[in-house]
């Protein structure tokens, strides 16, 4: 068991056989995607805000002519004529002046509402968020996503010291598959709850008791799987100690002629050299611990994929 603390902030997982243009966007909107599990529907698509742009651009145009003509029938001293256009012109340059805009921002937040709803509505049951989850089951797939993420996050395996490609792929499915039994434990628990809250009589009790065991069958199952993550993040963090153990120990055996050349010159003790000696030794330990470490989480991962 690794020292994995629950309780990381709210994410999404999303099965991976969706597209990962889809699977960004839902991973990058949980608050959107609870606001839609919730009930919450965008407001409806508004009109084209070019064509509005051309009304009034239109508008103002009109308004302009009709300013110009005013000014000539000035002019020719046509003075009732004159004053007609002119508030012709000013009401139409008014209502260009007063006319709603629709900020480029607002618009860009409501086109993104409109398609992560679209496709929250497409894809559900294809992606599960904290919301989906009752406590326990909240708990389960944090400690899951963050053995996940330590092992993917590891210098060994982007060192290629584990198998990081059958990692990229099984780690997620694997993160997926328990979100996705979480999520069905948790809605049929709560329907238990439900009915078992308005009292049983003996013989629903007789039904209800094997489906509660039923119940924490399933949930035990999942835990297993949740702990041989953690059991592979564990020997994962092992291995990661001892290869930056190793890599410190190599920087400090390369320096080592120059520490003996310093306790040469300055005329010191020269019991201090078969200590210094004593790194390619314990370089030499290191390696075969990582080696032993790569070797058992390498052994986690065939029993993860089993």
């Amino acid at each position: 068991m690794t020292d994995i603390l629950p309780g990381r902030p709210a994410k999404v997982v999303v099965d991976p056989a969706l597209s990962r243009e889809v699977a960004d966007l839902l991973r990058a909107n949980h608050a959107l995607l609870a606001r839609v599990h919730q009930g919450w529907r965008p407001p409806p698509k508004g009109p084209d805000p070019t064509l509005g742009l051309a009304v009034s651009v239109g508008t103002g145009v009109v308004a302009a002519v009709l300013a110009l003509y005013g000014l000539a029938l000035f002019a020719a001293e046509r003075y009732t004529s004159f004053a007609m256009t002119m508030t012709g012109a000013a009401v139409l340059t008014v209502a260009v002046l007063l006319r709603p805009r629709t900020d480029a921002g607002i618009e860009r937040r409501r086109a993104l509402e409109r398609e992560v709803h679209q496709h929250a509505r497409g894809h559900e049951g294809r992606y599960v968020l904290d919301e989906h989850l009752d406590e326990p089951a909240r708990a389960l797939l944090a400690r899951a996503g963050a053995a996940v993420e330590q092992i993917m996050a590891s210098r060994i395996n982007a060192e290629g010291l584990l198998d990081d490609v059958r990692n990229a792929v099984m780690l997620p499915a694997q993160e997926w598959e328990i979100a996705r039994l979480l999520a069905k434990l948790s809605a049929l628990r709560a329907e238990h709850q439900e009915v078992i809250a308005e009292g049983v009589t003996p013989e629903v009790a007789a039904v209800a008791g094997p489906l509660a065991e039923a119940l924490d069958s399933s949930e035990a199952a999942v835990l297993a799987r949740v702990e041989a993550l953690e059991r592979y993040a564990g020997h994962v963090a092992d291995a990661e100690r001892a290869y930056r153990a190793r890599r410190q120990i190599e920087r400090l055996s390369a320096r080592l002629p120059r520490y003996e050349e310093l306790l040469v010159e300055s005329g010191a003790d020269g019991a201090a050299v078969p200590e210094l000696d004593g790194l390619s030794e314990e370089a030499g330990r290191l390696e075969q611990a990582l080696r032993d470490s790569v070797s058992s989480a390498h052994e986690a991962f065939r029993h993860l994929g089993g």
